[in-house]
């Protein structure tokens, strides 16, 4: 019988390799690589929706807004790929970002708990890291999370018919709108 063969983490390169390479995406989670899985319609729908709310008022505040394909760095063995992200600060990185303001991840029954449990403790170590919105697919529910003067962390929710204040990008964000074709923002 042969011995085991042992598996040990990726560093960065190894896994920007394995990327570059590889037919499906992964992300990188404490040096190991887990394959995602495609998005619904309506997964996509709500993240095009929110691109095309928050991507030109990012844009006028001299951020740039970036979508699922952007990866983004936690530390030297996390590496994940959010919905949006919103990166307001220098962040010369080609291949991923370190410095986003703003993370949106749409939940789906596969990745609710872990979006909202381990890949939130990993988003909270991010210091540019302002804001959270954790958007349901289920229903008409936006949870934002930010971070207050103190560095707490504070939470609160929009549901049908109500507005969410997003600091990252200056606007508050109509909830009902980020599931359908109707008004998406007005100014703050």
């Amino acid at each position: 019988m042969g011995a085991a063969k042992q598996v040990r983490p990726l560093t960065l390169e190894e896994y920007l390799a394995l990327e570059r390479e590889a037919p499906v995406k992964h992300e990188l989670v404490e040096g190991f690589p887990h394959a995602m899985a495609g998005a619904s319609d309506r997964h996509n729908r709500v993240v095009v929706n929110l691109v095309l709310a928050l991507g030109p008022l990012a844009r006028k505040r001299g951020c740039r807004l970036y979508a699922s394909d952007m990866r983004l760095k936690v530390d030297a063995a996390t590496v994940y790929y959010p919905d949006l992200m919103v990166v307001c600060e220098e962040d010369p990185g080609e291949y991923y970002k370190e410095k986003p303001c703003l993370v949106i991840e749409v939940l789906s029954d596969s990745t609710e708990a872990y979006d909202r449990g381990a890949k939130f403790d990993h988003y909270r170590k991010i210091s540019s890291l302002r804001e959270y919105l954790m958007v349901s697919h289920r229903e008409r529910l936006i949870e934002r999370w930010w971070r207050d003067e103190n560095e707490e962390w504070r939470s609160e929710r929009g549901g049908r018919g109500e507005t969410l204040g997003l600091a990252a990008v200056g606007v508050m964000l109509a909830v009902d709108a980020v599931y359908d074709r109707s008004s998406l923002t007005r100014d703050l």
